[in-house]
């Protein structure tokens, strides 16, 4: 692999789509960075340093390469939420959601060497409809809630909640693929 090759340091499948909608060849390597999350760490800054994280935890191991990090999560009033962990946690999420409006923070960081280069959070803001309870139940059901931060996916039936988004909608997704572009751009990257 040289330097011209770019990893993803990301096993979603939305971060690959977007990335491959967007014409960029890369190669995709799980990152095993620690995802906890800090005392009194806020939303943009933990997504930040997490998706910093990942993108040195790959690149250390594949120095040669640009390592692209990233990480996603939801805030609303001061909560963040991120995956749920079981169904009870994401009915939890989704009620909270349901009638507001809420950030979404993914922030992405580029490395090589081991080295971060750079990384920046980037929000979005999305406000959900009122939603009832056998909405919830069967969005339960169909599966889709349960690796997705704030236990919603906008590329799936969850995007029906939304009335609103103030943002990009690849932020939402999990990657801001025009600011992505123009950082691997800086590093000399051609995507194509």
């Amino acid at each position: 692999m040289t330097s011209s090759h770019l990893v993803l340091a990301s096993s979603s499948p939305r971060r690959q789509a977007l990335l491959s909608a967007a014409g960029v060849t890369f190669a995709v390597v799980a990152s095993g960075a620690d995802e906890t999350r800090l005392e009194h760490e806020d939303a943009a800054a933990y997504a930040e340093r997490v998706a910093q994280a990942k993108a040195r935890e790959v690149s250390s191991r594949i120095p040669e390469a640009l390592v692209l990090g990233a990480d996603t999560v939801v805030e609303i009033d001061g909560t963040i939420l991120l995956k749920p962990v079981n169904t009870d946690d994401a009915r939890r999420m989704l009620r909270i959601l349901s009638g507001a409006t809420h950030t979404v923070i993914t922030a992405f960081a580029v490395a090589r060497g081991g080295r971060l280069i750079e990384s920046t959070p980037i929000s979005a803001r999305v406000t959900f409809r009122e939603l009832n309870e056998s909405e919830v139940e069967a969005y339960l059901a169909t599966g889709e809630p349960f690796d997705k931060a704030g236990s919603y996916g906008i590329q799936d039936a969850g995007g029906g909640f939304i009335i609103a988004v103030e943002g990009g909608r690849d932020t939402v997704m999990g990657l801001p693929v025009a600011a992505v572009l123009d950082a691997l751009h800086r590093q000399g990257f051609d995507a194509a």
